[in-house]
């Protein structure tokens, strides 16, 4: 892996730039569950967010970043999603894409892109379609139109994309080849709709995007490949972000829990105790859910330890110790996303043991925390994660460990 180092600008250390996140993560987290009903997209995060500069964490010291880890990354997702799951879920492309520009040869990185991330750009993505026989298939289409190319057609998942600078696209050329493209998102023809009707992760701004007659010039065609080494690294970090949003929900579980606790529970009826918070029913549950949280915490910093050995391993270029990584960094994350499945629900389910008819209420809005763990585990199955970990250790099978796509 080569790096090329960039003209010194003024920015923060590591250290400064992480001291940021609590502050971001405080001013994310007011108004978190009244955005929730009433459906309103976390914007100003967003513009806080690239103020702060925190899109540039994963950039290293030798391209003029901060050179924080995957580790301090994976752990700012997990904050940003103890205050609202919505925005942490809503970074993930920007980060899969500085990701891939970062470890990426200098040739094979799209123009401008590291001086883009530094200039606090964020960046999103849309890829699947709806109506397709097959999950991964593309019907957009890109043709040269003189000197230009237009792009036309409609693409859905298109997470986090309202609230991007630039968005990339996958299309099918004249020759029927696949090919990708990086647009600005303010480009003429690019329509993002809100129209995301999931029942969780509301506000990720996850619906779909309209591409009419979208002009592409030559330069903006991207390099980005999903089975080569690089590529098999993120598909896993992408999968990593997501448990590590999931995560910050059931750390949010247990903040909510104790405030409502704290704030109006009452001792069950047939407990000896005066009060909620003297309950051995609510201790009982309250222990529960933090002893949860701390294991999701616990198997998610492992798989972000395991993928920067990844990163290491990549950086000596030994080729038998960067599959033996990769390996092992895919099965760290889909064991941390397993954990998850099971810990995480249980913790949302669990938390409406603390109280009766009043922990349902409409205003405390709890249901939050299950809709938005249960649709962040419904974009990969979990059936098939454990199948293909069970098979790894049982007959040492790789096969899908190496596809660098969902698993």
């Amino acid at each position: 892996m080569t790096i090329t180092r960039v003209q010194s600008v003024s920015r923060p250390t590591r250290t400064e730039l992480l001291a940021r996140v609590p502050g971001f993560v405080a001013e994310v987290a007011k108004g978190a569950s009244e955005r929730d009903l009433s459906r309103e997209l976390p914007f100003q995060a967003f513009v806080l967010f690239r103020e702060l500069e925190l899109g540039t964490l994963r950039i290293p010291v030798a391209l003029g970043g901060p050179g924080g880890s995957v580790a301090d990354y994976i752990e700012m997702i997990a904050a940003i999603g103890a205050a609202d799951s919505n925005v942490a879920h809503a970074l993930r492309s920007h980060f899969n894409y500085v990701e891939n520009v970062i470890l990426s040869e200098p040739r094979e990185r799209d123009a401008g892109a590291v001086e883009l991330i530094l200039a606090g750009k964020l960046f999103g993505g849309a890829h699947t379609e709806q109506g397709t026989a097959r999950p991964g298939q593309v019907t957009t289409t890109i043709t040269r139109q003189g000197g230009t190319y237009r792009l036309n057609g409609r693409k859905w998942y298109a997470t986090g994309t309202a609230f991007a600078d630039f968005a990339s696209f996958s299309a099918l050329d004249e020759d029927g080849q696949a090919v990708g493209v990086l647009l600005p998102v303010d480009r003429e023809g690019i329509t993002i709709l809100d129209d995301w009707d999931g029942m969780g992760q509301r506000l990720t701004a996850s619906g779909g995007v309209i591409l009419d007659n979208v002009e592409v010039f030559p330069h903006e065609f991207t390099r980005r490949a999903l089975d080569n080494l690089v590529g098999r690294h993120c598909s896993t970090l992408r999968q990593l972000h997501l448990a590590a949003s999931a995560a910050g929900v059931v750390r949010n579980v247990l903040s909510d829990g104790l405030a409502y606790v704290g704030r109006q529970a009452r001792s069950a009826a047939h407990s000896m105790a005066e009060t909620a918070n003297q309950d051995p029913f609510v201790q009982q549950v309250i222990g529960e859910i933090a002893a949860n949280s701390f294991a999701i915490d616990a198997v998610v910093a492992a798989a972000a330890s395991a993928l920067d050995r990844t990163i290491a391993a990549l950086g000596r270029g030994n080729e038998t110790e960067i599959e033996d990584a990769l390996i092992a960094s895919a099965l760290s994350t889909a064991r941390a996303q397993l954990v998850l499945g099971q810990l995480g629900l249980r913790s949302a389910e669990r938390m409406f043991d603390l109280g009766g008819g009043s922990a349902t209420s409409r205003n405390n809005n709890f249901d939050r925390h299950w809709r938005n763990i249960r649709t962040v585990l419904n974009h990969n199955p979990l059936l098939h994660k454990s199948r293909v970990l069970g098979d790894y250790l049982l007959n040492g099978t790789t096969t899908h460990l190496k596809e660098g796509k969902v698993f």
